[in-house]
């Protein structure tokens, strides 16, 4: 390679820290004098102060909040300390059920709460842009995409319009719930959901799993009971 080709010539890594330097840039331009203060820095803590407020939640001692405070800051940026990939299920709200205010989350939301690229894109973009230090993939009960899923594999019927693209994308996840029959059948279709997921983003090349690797960031999997509005680890 000549002189002049070899100057230019950039490693994927580099052009890879390239772009992440230019989307954080991007990111806090506009708020370099007042960003928001993250309120957990580790992935420990992080993990820790969404349990503690989901405590909160299920018991019935939400923090008080006056929703005006911090707003002109959090026109400056944004410094989420978790983000959550969820359900679209219109009974679980991520904020509430966290305990969380505004600028604490970073959530990404689909019918079943499994990847997709675009919200792959959006959780990298969290992590390594915005620094969320835990990442939940977070399943529940009755949850009506998992049933259509099982549904679908165990009668082999179709569901219209892009309903089926949902079901066929959790397809290879819940499958295996299928081997043992039984009444908590979709509970474990939850679960193993979820957990597929999680194994997933983990492995997710070239940002999230380095940053696991780096210990940087964690990914976890839980689900939330309706009923009592707990979120257990799985």
């Amino acid at each position: 390679m000549c002189n002049v080709c070899s100057s230019l010539a950039m490693s994927r890594r580099g052009l890879f820290s390239t772009g992440m330097a230019a989307l954080a840039v991007t990111a806090t331009a506009s708020g370099a004098h007042a960003q928001p203060a993250r309120s957990a820095e580790t992935p420990d803590a992080a993990l820790a102060r969404l349990m503690e407020g989901n405590a909160r939640y299920a018991s019935g001692k939400m923090s008080e909040r006056d929703f005006s405070v911090g707003r002109v800051a959090r026109t400056q940026g944004q410094a989420p300390f978790a983000a959550i990939l969820g359900c679209a299920d219109s009974r679980i709200a991520p904020e509430l059920a966290f305990d969380q205010g505004p600028g604490e989350l970073f959530v990404v939301r689909v019918a079943g709460n499994f990847v997709t690229p675009d919200g792959l894109g959006s959780l990298e973009y969290g992590a390594a842009v915005l620094g969320t230090k835990v990442i939940m993939v977070l399943g529940h009960n009755n949850c009506g995409a998992v049933n259509a899923t099982i549904a679908a594999l165990q009668n082999g019927n179709t569901l219209p319009g892009h309903i089926a693209d949902l079901v066929r994308s959790m397809k290879p996840a819940i499958e295996p719930a299928l081997k043992t029959p039984g009444p908590d059948l979709a509970q474990r279709a939850v679960v193993l959901n979820v957990q597929a997921n999680v194994r997933r983003l983990q492995a997710e090349k070239p940002i999230l799993a380095e940053m696991v690797a780096a210990g940087k960031l964690r990914v976890v999997g839980a689900y939330y009971d309706l009923a009592t509005g707990k979120v257990i680890p799985v």
